[in-house]
């Protein structure tokens, strides 16, 4: 069954049933839907190790503050501001659709991803919409995948980048990028609609309804040496196709400050910096899926001259 809205067509969509969304009605966040992460860093479950900046080195302490994250006017508001907190020079918000524990908020595999978004650029500035695995069923990322449905680094206002991550766990993950030059007259600053649409084998990217990449190609291999990733040797430690991205996934949304994507902030970056969001929608292809195509043509880790035994 699909959710019983009661709201305008504006919500429907041919071919898709609606299953899950949030159109931030009202002025608080609903704690049903999102859980705000907090802090600079996680600890590793396979290692106990403290992982500080998220991996990436990043400047900004998650909060659950009001400052940092509110509801105005039905448009999510993710704030990142110069101001210290524990240690850290910036504070930020990140959203998840994934409760404390580790249990599912909201989480689905396949469909359609629709985010209604103003996203802020500056120098040190990430922000990012992107999906995770509910569970790290293939293993530790990236083995069981991520999906970047929409990411902007530092002051490249001009530039959208949709991306997977795929492959062996880390540090022998795989990523493919693909890049978007905004549109003439319009920029991230504006309202656009960013999605993707994800189906056994396939994933697309979309801007404001038109499809502008495509990606049918990648590998999952759960082997390990010590905790790390080991590149596989043949088809036989490869994962059934089409893992990783063959599971339920959750909701990302957020604003890094800082680290080795974007460098760091400077005197010109905009602050407060926000990310705002007017809707979140998840939809399911009427009628469900087909089978998964057979695997796109890319370039397996054994047959590179450079892989690892």
């Amino acid at each position: 069954m699909g959710v019983d809205t009661g709201r305008p067509d504006a919500l429907r969509r041919e071919g898709w049933v609606l299953r899950w969304h949030d159109e931030f009605d009202g002025d608080a966040l609903d704690a049903g839907k999102w859980h705000c992460e907090q802090g600079n860093g996680f600890r590793d479950p396979a290692s106990g190790e403290w992982i500080a900046g998220w991996g990436n080195e990043e400047l900004q302490h998650y909060t659950a503050d009001p400052g940092n994250v509110f509801v105005r006017d039905s448009v999510l508001h993710i704030r990142a501001l110069r101001q210290s907190r524990e240690g850290c020079e910036y504070t930020s918000a990140r959203l998840r659709s994934r409760a404390a524990d580790g249990s599912a908020l909201f989480a689905q595999r396949y469909g359609r991803f629709e985010f209604r978004a103003r996203v802020p650029h500056g120098k040190g500035l990430w922000p990012a919409l992107w999906l995770l695995p509910l569970e790290e069923h293939y293993g530790r990322w990236a083995a069981s995948g991520e999906i970047d449905v929409m990411e902007v680094c530092g002051d490249a206002g001009h530039e959208v980048l949709g991306s997977i991550h795929f492959g062996c766990a880390f540090p022998q993950r795989e990523l493919v990028t693909h890049r978007l030059r905004m549109p003439p007259g319009a920029g991230i600053g504006d309202w656009h609609c960013y999605a993707v649409e994800w189906e056994p084998g396939c994933i697309s990217w979309e801007l404001d309804g038109t499809k502008w990449a495509s990606q049918d190609f990648w590998w999952s291999c759960s082997r390990t040496r010590e905790g790390a990733g080991v590149r596989p040797q043949g088809e036989h430690e490869i994962n059934a196709w089409p893992a990783p991205f063959d599971r339920p996934f959750y909701l990302v949304m957020n604003i890094a400050v800082g680290g080795n994507f974007p460098g760091s902030p400077d005197g010109s970056t905009p602050f407060p910096a926000d990310l705002m969001l007017d809707y979140v929608r998840v939809y399911e292809r009427q009628g469900g899926y087909a089978d998964p195509a057979p695997r796109g043509r890319g370039r397996l880790p054994w047959q590179e001259s450079d892989h690892v035994a």
